[in-house]
């Protein structure tokens, strides 16, 4: 045979596939309409394990058995994915516990911050809320978490993610931790500046005080000193007070020109920090379920099975529901060595039936699925 008489077989072979794939999302749909009606669950583990065994069991060679088993793999995603769609046309997915609302309540609202005055999170607050509202700060971001849960604040702001230092994993890990909720985020622009006592000069240094981040953001500068000694503080606000507190000429702070301003210290460097393009990403927090109703971006975290293959699964409920997804992390597992807990950003609305049908997939077959927050 030659080369075309080779393809036009495969080509006749490809056609029967297709119609006997038609065929099987025929016969899914009536599935999915008695689950509908019998209040059954779409994803069974174990029937597809099963079906998996089977049909791996007819073919003749490994290299066979492992494309079997990754084609029908796929077969059946799909197959649950179109019951899952079913689902949501019927309005048999439940309503998610989250209430859409047309505006955060602002006026009267308490804010808390982690840090001091001048720190970045202030910053940020005051973008996003304003300059005058009720706020007050606190020393730590858990310290922030739980004024929120207890209720003494309506909102907490965090930072959760730096542009060149990557993300703040403390505050992914409370976000499982607690149950409060991203409503809102704010990103601003850093500028780190190197600060002192009056009348400082570079010369007299020995010591910085700073965020670990920001000591990382500014490793290129550091790098010029080598003799400066530093110290890691909770937050760059705590740094800019003990400097103007300790009133010492040997040491110096790494913080925002706010920072300075609010304690009183002289600038003797901007711009420190070696991006020029530095920005903080932070969320704004609440102890309710609730969104905005023109909310464009979804946070959720879940676990997958310690399987080959079951993040590829998750992840596929995106592509088929055309949903962009624009960041994924992981973070490990207390007390699973070796597990992940994957954290993933994609644009949508809890009230679109997308971003709903691509949640229940989720719900049904990741471990712990946690909607963080719509904003």
């Amino acid at each position: 045979m030659d080369l075309m008489e080779l393809r036009e077989q495969i080509d006749d072979i490809d056609k029967q596939i297709v119609e006997l794939y038609e065929r099987r999302m025929d016969i899914s749909k009536r599935v999915a309409e008695y689950k509908i009606e019998n209040g059954k669950k779409v994803f069974d583990k174990e029937r597809e394990k099963q079906k998996l065994q089977s049909v791996k069991s007819m073919t003749h060679n490994e290299f066979n058995r492992y494309g079997i088993e990754e084609l029908f793999e796929q077969i059946m995603a799909m197959s649950r994915k179109l019951q899952y769609q079913m689902l949501t046309e019927k309005g048999s997915l439940g309503r998610l516990p989250f209430i859409g609302v047309d505006s955060l309540e602002k006026k009267d609202a308490r804010i808390v911050f982690p840090g001091a005055e001048g720190a970045y999170t202030q910053e940020a607050m005051r973008q996003y809320f304003g300059k005058d509202v009720n706020n007050f700060h606190v020393e730590t971001f858990r310290d922030a978490m739980i004024a929120i849960d207890e209720g003494s604040a309506d909102y907490a702001v965090l930072p959760i993610e730096n542009s060149t230092a990557g993300i703040v994993s403390e505050i992914y890990d409370m976000l499982v931790e607690f149950e409060n909720y991203i409503v809102g985020e704010q990103i601003i622009k850093i500028e780190h500046c190197l600060m002192a006592a009056p009348g400082t000069e570079i010369e007299d240094i020995k010591t910085i005080y700073s965020h670990p981040q920001s000591l990382m953001q500014s490793a290129k500068y550091l790098q010029e000193h080598v003799s400066w000694k530093q110290i890691s503080m909770n937050n760059n606000a705590f740094a800019a007070k003990k400097v103007a507190e300790d009133n010492d000429k040997t040491q110096a702070a790494i913080a925002s020109a706010y920072a300075a301003e609010a304690y009183g210290l002289e600038i003797l460097e901007r711009g420190v920090n070696h991006s020029n393009s530095n920005s903080t990403r932070f969320i704004i927090v609440a102890n309710q379920k609730i969104f905005l109703q023109n909310a464009k971006k979804v946070s959720i975290c879940f676990e997958v099975p310690h399987e080959s293959g079951s993040l590829y699964q998750m992840l596929s409920h995106f592509i088929y529901n055309n949903l962009n997804m624009n960041k994924i992390e992981s973070r490990p597992i207390v007390g699973r060595n070796w597990e992940y807990r994957f954290f993933i950003d994609f644009d949508g609305n809890l009230a679109d039936s997308a971003v709903k049908n691509a949640l229940r997939g989720l719900r049904d077959e990741a471990r712990n699925m946690k909607v963080l927050g719509n904003y």
